[in-house]
């Protein structure tokens, strides 16, 4: 009897074990099937799709057009939008636009305000934007954008305009005057006439430079915005730019190093940009000493951001001046500037270009060692310059570009 009892303590410990070896491998196997269900768990339900036909009219569209889901990701966007810089990607660029968007979404009411925004990632040029937010479908929100900027701009501009034109344009039109005057009196003097007729020859060509420069920085102003950019290489609009001074530098025997990365581009107008460049390396050999070096460099940067530099080996900047050398008609050296023709405008006319493309200029100088000037300017999106650059890609054209500023 005590033999069999302790065979069935055995057998119930041993059967006891088993049960629990069982139960443990059934909770292991369970556990592994929660596991393997939290990874199959179905999807959130993908948002719904875009009303027909809103690509269609988006694309028609005057103001720029965006389309934003639940996550305010970018999910249809006008070519507009994209080149002023208020979609990068699948984002909003701007907090407040999509604090707006957040708005509309939550209690269904259509929102128009005003908007002052950051025209791009440098400097302080500013965008003024009316707005319209409407919800769109069950999740979407449609985001229609209209540039006031340069209505904002025009009586400012026209207050300017006449205030510059009455300071500058004294001295060289009270010159002409005296001059004239100068050859009546010289009637019998062939050489006194010839004389004065080369230093009116001068004095009208400064102000044929100037008003036309009075002009373009005007218009700059006015047209604050960049109407349909397009897609620039910013290596040809600096290999254009050299060009256009070269004649000018080989006369003083400067040289002209070039360091052009391909395949950098910017959305913008390649007119202004290379009137902007231009301005650059043609201050450049103005204000430096005969058989020196300019050199002009173009590359990708950080933080999407193409920068154009030109560097010369000239006298230098003084540091307390170099906050002042982008106003208009600011001059370092007034007495240098009228020997070299210069009218203090471009360097304002470039700082203009600049913050129209949502970028900066910069300024590196010292007296004695040269100064560097760097445009910085916004990168266009890979996926745009691919698109331009592909053979293959049948992209819409652009809508013509009408530019009045001239060189």
């Amino acid at each position: 009897m005590p033999i069999l009892s302790i065979v069935d303590a055995t057998t119930a410990a041993i059967l006891g074990g088993v049960g629990g070896l069982l139960v443990g491998a059934v909770a292991m196997l369970a556990l592994r099937l929660s596991e393997r269900s939290q990874h199959l768990v179905t999807p959130a339900a993908p948002q719904p799709n875009l009303p027909a036909g809103v690509a269609d009219v988006l694309a028609v569209l005057r103001s720029s057009g965006i389309v934003v889901d639940s996550a305010d990701a970018v999910v249809k966007a006008s070519p507009s939008a994209v080149a002023l810089g208020l979609v990068r990607e699948t984002e909003l660029v701007h907090a407040e636009l999509r604090h707006l968007a957040r708005q509309v979404r939550r209690d269904g009411v259509i929102r128009e305000s005003e908007l002052e925004l950051a025209r791009g990632p440098l400097g302080r040029g500013r965008l003024t934007m009316g707005a319209r937010v409407a919800p769109l479908g069950g999740s979407h929100v449609l985001l229609l954008l209209d540039d006031r900027t340069q209505a904002r701009r025009v009586e400012e501009i026209r207050r300017d305009f006449v205030a510059n034109v009455s300071h500058e344009l004294k001295t060289p039109v009270g010159g002409l005057a005296l001059l004239a005057e100068a050859v009546e009196g010289a009637a019998d003097d062939p050489e006194a006439v010839e004389r004065f007729a080369q230093r009116m020859r001068v004095e009208a060509t400064r102000l044929t430079r100037l008003v036309q420069e009075i002009v373009d920085l005007s218009r700059l102003q006015v047209a604050d915005t960049l109407h349909e950019p397009v897609i620039v290489d910013v290596a040809e609009v600096a290999a254009e730019a050299v060009e256009r001074s070269r004649l000018v530098a080989d006369a003083k025997g400067i040289e002209i190093a070039t360091a052009l990365d391909e395949d950098v581009h910017v959305f913008g107008d390649r007119e202004l940009l290379i009137t902007a460049v231009s301005n650059l390396v043609g201050n450049a050999i103005a204000y430096s000493g005969n058989d020196t070096k300019v050199a002009v460099a173009v590359h990708a940067a950080d933080h999407g951001i193409v920068e154009v530099a030109v560097t010369d080996q000239g006298q230098g900047i003084p540091e307390h001046e170099q906050q002042r050398i982008f106003e208009r008609f600011y001059r370092v050296d007034p007495a240098r500037s009228r020997a070299t023709g210069g009218t203090g405008l471009g360097l304002a006319i470039v700082k203009h270009v600049c913050a129209n493309h949502g970028g900066e200029v910069t300024v590196w100088s010292e007296e004695g060692r040269g100064s560097t000037f760097t445009m910085r300017l916004p990168a266009a999106p890979e996926s745009a310059a691919d698109t331009h650059s592909s053979p293959n890609t049948e992209a819409a054209p652009a809508a013509p570009v009408t530019r009045e500023v001239t060189r």
